[in-house]
Parts: structure tokens; C-alpha cells; sequence
């Protein structure tokens, strides 16, 4: 194969899935910015948030399960969440190596803050024209295919 052969089997930037995902993930955090102001916390914080939203009381080895992040990565945003008062972390009484992860008053309360607070991203999707539904399925399932790829090559 020829050298120009090769780069033109390439495609470009904008044929991309990789990139595609990936300015997208830029522009969710870029339309979620003010969004997340209002409540004080930055995009992964949020996520912590919504963990905890859902079920409170969790390990920490549970919230990094829950979103793909491993302790190095979520140990700090659990310490700027304590010290802005929205959590507290506890050992285990049955087992002092585990760290669970409890939602303060103010942190429940800021659930009620960002429910009424206007969020730009569902908005957004409805814009693009394709159903929620269905988008939350499709990039569900390409996540899925990745994470079983990558697992497979481990």
C-alpha cells in the first residue's frame, strides 16, 4: 500500500465517532457550566451528587464503581464536597477499611435547588431532534461495546 493510500483509508476529523463523542462531551460540560455555578459544584461533583441523590449512604469503592472512577480520581472531589458541607465521610462499623459516603442536610437540600434550578442539557436534546430515548440508548450501548472491547484486550 502506498503512502497516499494509507492516508486516505483515514478518515477525517469530522468522520469521526471518537471526536464526535468527544466534543460532545466538551459542549455538555460547557452548556451544563451555568447550570452548575448556580449550585456551586463542578461537573464531577455533580455526578458524585447524583449517586448519592439516588441512593445515600454508599462506600466509596460503590461510588467509583458507579461511575468509573478510580479512588485517586474520586478521593478529592469527595474532600471538596465534605468541605463545602454537602458530605460526610465515615468509616465502616463492620469494617473500618471501607469509607462510607453520607449526604449532609445541605447536601439533600441542594437536590431540591437543582430540580428547580434551569438546566440547559434536556433542552439541548430535545433541539437535536432525536428522542432522548433513544440517544440515552445508543450511547449507552456504544459504551457498553467499548467497555467489553477494552475488557477483552486486558
Amino acid at each position: 500500500m502506498t503512502k497516499d493510500a494509507k492516508a486516505t483509508s483515514v478518515r477525517g476529523l469530522d468522520e469521526q465517532i471518537c471526536f464526535a463523542v468527544y466534543s460532545a462531551a466538551h459542549a455538555f460540560n460547557r452548556a451544563y457550566r451555568p447550570f452548575l455555578a448556580e449550585l456551586g459544584l463542578t461537573y464531577p461533583q455533580y455526578l458524585v451528587m447524583l449517586v448519592l441523590w439516588e441512593h445515600d449512604g454508599q462506600s466509596v469503592k460503590a461510588i467509583g464503581d458507579r461511575l468509573m472512577l478510580d479512588s485517586g480520581t474520586l478521593t478529592p472531589l469527595l474532600k471538596r464536597l465534605e468541605g463545602n458541607g454537602l458530605i460526610l465521610r465515615k468509616r465502616g462499623r463492620e469494617d473500618e477499611r471501607q469509607v462510607l459516603v453520607e449526604l449532609t442536610e445541605a447536601g439533600r437540600a441542594l437536590r431540591e435547588k437543582a430540580s428547580l434550578s434551569a438546566n440547559p442539557v434536556p433542552c439541548a436534546v430535545e433541539d437535536s431532534g432525536v428522542p432522548p430515548g433513544r440517544l440515552l440508548d445508543d450511547v449507552r450501548a456504544l459504551r457498553e461495546a467499548l467497555l467489553r472491547r477494552a475488557a477483552a484486550e486486558d
